[in-house]
């Protein structure tokens, strides 16, 4: 393999935000609640209480900026 191969950083970003995503859907599902209603009350209000703690939901959401987690979703709906 001959060159340079150069990644951006955004890319690894956005697919940690992906997973991070898709684990927290899936831990919500099995608390019972709905993960789309959950997950946009946090998006929009900022709240973390939409999240549960259960299995570190909370936290694995939090380390994403918002804001970043909203371009992230969008980028994959225009795509």
């Amino acid at each position: 393999m001959s060159g340079t191969k150069i990644y951006e950083s955004s890319n690894f970003t956005d697919a940690l935000i992906e997973n991070t995503l898709k684990e927290v859907i899936e831990i919500l599902r099995e608390r019972g609640y709905n993960p789309i209603n959950q997950i946009v009350g946090y998006l929009i209000s900022g709240d973390p209480g939409y999240i549960s703690n259960h299995k570190e939901a909370r936290n694995k959401l939090m380390k994403f900026d918002r804001t970043k987690i909203l371009e992230v979703l969008l980028k994959n709906y225009a795509e």
